[in-house]
């Protein structure tokens, strides 16, 4: 008797102890996928360059715009002169607009009152970024250090 067998009458087989990672790369490339999908998704919002933490002046004042954002909402442009009067949405993205058009590193400072519902605010940016500036900050007024501080 030349060849083992074993009690099926056949060849003893030897077994296979490798793993096979066909399935394991398969759901990795649908995750991957997904994850190539649903990324762009979750970035949208404003874009806004914001300035870093230092102690650099402003830059001189006939270079800056304030846009003004008062408790009710109402929309008032700085340029120069301050606008008396609310603007609309498109009086205020046609002023941003010419000024950014003759001078495109012109700083759009936003001055919201803390009043105001944050989505005014974010309605004034997404103007502002319509109109085409590029370079936005806020304006707040500085507090002191020991009040109001929440323990």
């Amino acid at each position: 008797m030349g060849a083992s067998v074993n009690g099926r009458g056949g060849r003893k087989r030897r077994l296979n102890a490798d793993i096979n990672v066909v399935p394991y790369i398969d759901v990795m490339l649908v995750l991957l996928v997904i994850f190539m999908v649903t990324a762009p998704l979750l970035t949208q919002g404003v874009d806004v360059q914001l300035p870093e933490a230092s102690n650099a002046p402003l830059p001189p004042k006939d270079d800056m715009v304030t846009l003004t954002v008062n408790a009710r909402g109402q929309y008032f442009l700085d340029i120069g002169q301050k606008t008396s009067s609310p603007l609309s949405d498109q009086d205020l993205m046609d002023d941003v607009s010419k000024v950014i058009s003759q001078k495109p590193q012109t700083y759009i400072m936003v001055k919201g009152d803390k009043g105001v519902q944050y989505d005014a605010v974010i309605k004034g940016m997404s103007l502002l970024q319509a109109a085409g500036a590029n370079k936005i900050g806020f304006v707040t007024d500085p507090k002191s250090l020991g009040s109001d501080v929440h323990r």
